[in-house]
């Protein structure tokens, strides 16, 4: 049964008032549930510039009675010139940078509150967002053999991870909520700022799990491949599987590369890793993969972490290589050898298995890579940096939650409570998903018998 709470949070949509009658907050907020007819620039991130295509900001100006190509101007300021003041953008005129702020528009970037280099050069920033959490990026430098530097921005979705992998830090942080566009887009903006350099490529493989947040990991990626101009080809979207969202992820037919965090050559072993697997069986994520070579023409990437004596024998390996070849072609393995983390169980395995691994792969024909290891010195792992100086997660925030109905069922398999629950009540889910309140869940399950489960808090 859909209660009130959870029927209001599947319904919550965020609209953008864009009136030039909007001349303050108040009025801002008024002018949302008032029509107009205007044809204003939609956004899923009210008042801020940052995320805005070019149409969208020459629509903007016209809103505020200026001339189209004053939002021109505003799009070089803010991508190319990368200002973060509206105050600053003196080629602007004076009235309508007064105008915009008068009606709360901001350019939406964030200050730096840490970072640490490297000895071999990668960067890890920690970026302080307006609510005082705390995302991190990270800017990795590679040269090729004839001097030009390829750097690569490996960028957050969420603040934590709600699907608390075994080996990661980022979900022995907690979960607070979903980024918004803006914030996506500004973590790439901080790196070419911290290097003083182009970003050529960028990963979704930072904190957070981009599928639960699939609508606006898409519209950031329009934004860093229209307006950043990185090409879609350089752009790679990771997940560890959430249902239904690579079938979605497909219909877009994008030319990036769908990254799969697999870590795993079988469905008993995998649940022991990555605790949501138990919500999408290796099986049907399989064929999603194939399904999803078939629509767009891309190999998907399989991301396999190698963690010493767990996952990483020469066993494992031809296991997984049967996997993959049970599922037909368009695929490649990408080795990542475990980075340490502060009390974690799991160990890195020595460089001769890691070799053993990937000489097992090819020789059962599957395209294999090991990724080189950056950062080592700098808490590489992602989520380790972030949680040295925010150890406890700050509260959820309800109002920027992830409603889809196959999300909230990933994250109850993660937190061990799915598997008594039936798809009619995911209401429930959502209800127990949006809030940390809960301690004691009752249940009825479809067998006709009441459980009752004690819950604590969702995040540590």
């Amino acid at each position: 049964m859909m209660t009130a709470s959870s029927t209001s949070l599947i319904q919550r949509v965020c609209a953008v008032p864009l009136s030039r009658a909007a001349r303050t907050r108040a009025m801002a907020a008024a002018s949302m549930n008032l029509s107009t007819t205007t044809t204003a620039p939609k956004s899923t991130d009210p008042q801020v510039l940052l995320g805005l295509s070019e149409p969208e900001l020459q629509q903007l100006a016209i809103d505020f009675s200026q001339q189209g190509y004053r939002g021109k101007q505003l799009h070089h300021l803010i991508y190319k010139r990368k200002i973060k003041d509206i105050q600053d953008f003196s080629q602007v005129p004076l009235a309508f940078r007064n105008e915009l702020e008068e009606a709360g528009w901001k350019v939406g970037r964030s200050p730096i509150y840490q970072s640490v280099t490297a000895a071999d050069g990668t960067v890890k920033v920690l970026i302080r967002l307006e609510d005082n959490r705390l995302i991190e990026t990270v800017g990795i430098p590679v040269k090729d053999e004839k001097g030009v530097m390829r750097l690569t921005a490996c960028v957050s979705s969420q603040v934590g991870c709600p699907l608390r992998c075994s080996f990661c830090a980022t979900g022995k942080g907690g979960f607070s909520r979903n980024l918004k566009r803006h914030e996506i887009v500004e973590q790439v903006l901080a790196i070419e700022e911290i290097f003083s350099h182009r970003v050529t490529n960028v990963v979704f493989m930072g904190m957070g799990e981009p599928m639960m947040n699939l609508k606006v990991v898409l519209e950031a990626h329009q934004c860093l491949n229209k307006d950043i101009q990185i090409g879609q080809r350089m752009i790679t979207i990771s997940t560890v599987g959430v249902p239904n969202t690579i079938k979605r992820l497909a219909s877009h037919k994008l030319q990036s590369t769908l990254a799969v965090s697999l870590h795993a050559p079988n469905q008993k072993l995998r649940e022991t890793i990555v605790p949501s697997a138990k919500a999408y069986p290796l099986s049907a994520l399989m064929r999603d993969c194939r399904d999803y070579f078939t629509e767009t023409g891309r190999r998907v990437s399989f991301e396999y972490a190698l963690l010493a004596g767990v996952n990483d024998a020469v066993d494992h390996a031809v296991e997984l290589a049967e996997l993959l070849h049970e599922w037909g072609r368009g695929s490649h393995v990408n080795l990542i050898p475990f980075n340490p983390i502060e009390g974690s169980e799991y160990k890195r395995p020595s460089k001769k298995a890691v070799q053993a691994f990937a000489a097992a792969l090819e020789n059962n024909k599957v395209t294999v890579s090991t990724r080189q290891t950056r950062g080592l010195d700098a808490d590489a792992a992602c989520g380790q940096l972030r949680n040295k100086f925010q150890k406890s997660p700050l509260p959820v925030d309800s109002d920027n939650l992830q409603t889809e109905k196959d999300a909230a069922v990933a994250v109850a398999y993660a937190e061990g409570w799915g598997d008594i629950f039936r798809v009619a009540d995911i209401a429930v889910m959502l209800d127990i998903y949006s809030s940390r309140r809960h301690k004691i869940i009752a249940l009825s399950p479809p067998h006709g018998f009441t459980k009752r489960r004690k819950k604590g808090h969702f995040c540590n």
